[in-house]
């Protein structure tokens, strides 16, 4: 009974770990909608902004892959 509890919970865990995804590609589709959107208020500025654009995006996805990190090791290293 216990071995299958564990189990039970193992995979309870890896889910929840799995909203992380979830958040993070609710941040990259934040992140890029609101550059889309001050691009196209101040178009000249935006050029200046690409950089900072894919930092952003290179973090908000580096959270989704630990996260997905977390989900694996809990399904398979315990």
């Amino acid at each position: 009974m216990g071995g299958e509890l564990a189990e039970f919970g193992k995979y309870i865990g890896a889910g929840l770990a799995a909203f992380g995804l979830a958040g993070a590609g609710l941040g990259v589709g934040n992140i890029v909608g609101k550059f889309l959107e001050g691009a196209l208020r101040n178009p000249s500025a935006a050029q200046s902004q690409t950089a900072n654009l894919f930092v952003g995006i290179a973090f908000a996805e580096a959270l989704g892959i630990f996260s997905f990190l977390i989900a694996l090791l809990l399904m398979f290293a315990v």
